[in-house]
């Protein structure tokens, strides 16, 4: 659940127009394919990005491109910007808890770990919302499947980091960075949950407003704390565009389409590929080294991650 997932869990219902000339154009499995090899490759692009760029300008970047795909296409939809301050006070908490924070905090990352480290990393994220809606959420009641899976989840961390070892060779403040971000995503999901459920405004305003807060946010931090690189590199440059222009608002809009055709399970299972896609572009594309215990790892997280997941059996 990478970057772009903002506030899906707030209205699954995405706003689409009946009749047969509102059908999307691609089949739901091309791309939820799409999906997935954009979430995978965003790490790849952060790892490009800091090369030429400091991690909250690849951020603030990140987040400029990705708003702009999204406010053209509230303009082409005549969407409004939500009313109300008590709204934009909520949106202003999810944009740093879903975008600002997680977003630069990927980049710092990304300084000391490879881009596969990270992107396993963030499969954690339902392993944390797990833990954090057992205690934040009384309707989400735990079943011992469940617990299971946090359980069998949070041992493959522990074997991708190599505990067994002292996690020896391992940049432990880039990993922590990395944890770090992918647990701000299920706090953010569930503030939005108990803040802006069940909201008038549709998935497009209320995510295309929240954007722009977090550019705002890091556009007033990030001058702060960096400096205004003397030179552009044209490949770093055009990471850092396609991962807003790609990886965050391309993305959100073929998220929204595909939990709207066939639901926020199977929409949100395109998680379970993110760290695969990652790995393999590390692999193949950066040459990131990768030891025994990152795939054997990865696949524990994952598989406790789909029992996370699980729904208890409806009786009768």
């Amino acid at each position: 659940m990478v970057a772009g997932m903002s506030t899906t869990t707030t209205r699954p219902q995405v706003e689409v127009a009946a009749g047969p000339d509102s059908r999307p154009r691609l089949d739901w499995r091309l791309r939820f394919g799409l999906l997935s090899l954009i979430w995978g490759f965003s790490f790849l692009l952060i790892k490009l990005g800091t090369e030429g760029f400091a991690p909250l300008q690849v951020a603030l970047g990140r987040l400029f491109f990705g708003t702009a795909v999204l406010a053209a296409t509230m303009a082409v939809k005549r969407e409004r910007l939500p009313r109300g301050i008590r709204t934009w006070a909520h949106l202003a908490v999810a944009a740093f808890l879903l975008n600002a924070l997680p977003f630069s905090l990927f980049a710092y990352s990304e300084l000391t770990i490879p881009s596969t480290l990270a992107g396993i990393c963030n499969a954690a994220s339902p392993l944390w919302g797990m833990a954090l809606s057992l205690v934040a959420l009384s309707e989400d009641r735990p079943t011992r499947v469940r617990v299971a899976g946090l359980g069998l989840g949070f041992l493959g961390v522990l074997t991708v980091l190599g505990a067994w070892q002292g996690f020896h060779g391992l940049n432990a403040t880039g990993t922590a960075l990395a944890l770090l971000a992918s647990l701000s995503y299920p706090v953010g999901w569930i503030y939005v949950r108990r803040t802006l459920a069940g909201s008038s405004h549709s998935h497009l305003c209320l995510t295309g407003t929240q954007l722009l807060l977090a550019t705002i946010q890091l556009a007033i931090v990030t001058p702060l704390f960096t400096t205004m690189p003397s030179h552009f590199r044209l490949l770093p440059l055009l990471a850092v565009a396609a991962l807003g222009t790609l990886g965050t608002g391309v993305a959100v809009l073929v998220q929204y389409g595909l939990v709207a055709e066939v639901g926020p399970t199977t929409g949100q299972m395109v998680t379970y590929f993110i760290p695969v896609i990652a790995a393999v572009a590390g692999v193949a594309i950066l040459g990131e080294s990768m030891s025994w215990s990152t795939p054997i790892g990865a696949v524990i997280v994952l598989a406790g991650a789909a029992l996370t997941q699980a729904r208890p059996r409806a009786k009768g």
